[in-house]
């Protein structure tokens, strides 16, 4: 399980390895061109229900820490998937129990 830490915040996002390393691209890209925009989420099975939005901008620092010592294998479909939510009105929205992001109404606007 992955952990991505947002802010100053000492309570890090779970989310597993392969979608951090997806996300961690995506976020990567977007920050690098100075665009600022939301990720949202559910909160998986096992912690108090209900959903979490963030906003990402340049000045907010992230830290991504893997579980695992050898980097994942992107897979470029999902990239794309996650890039084209991440440029969406809706920003990026994952679904950390089933490893594929959620389709936005907004996807595509």
């Amino acid at each position: 399980m992955g952990l991505l830490y947002y802010g100053a915040s000492t309570s890090p996002i779970h989310m597993p390895d392969r979608i951090l390393a997806h996300v961690k691209v995506v976020i990567a890209t977007k920050l690098r061109r100075g665009e600022s925009f939301t990720m949202s989420w559910r909160h998986p099975e096992g912690e108090a229900s209900g959903r979490t939005t963030i906003w990402l901008q340049p000045s907010i620092p992230l830290r991504f820490v893997f579980s695992t010592v050898e980097p994942e294998m992107l897979d470029p479909a999902l990239l794309q998937t996650y890039a084209n939510s991440a440029n969406s009105s809706g920003g990026l929205s994952i679904d950390l129990d089933v490893h594929q992001p959620v389709a936005s109404a907004a996807a595509g606007r």
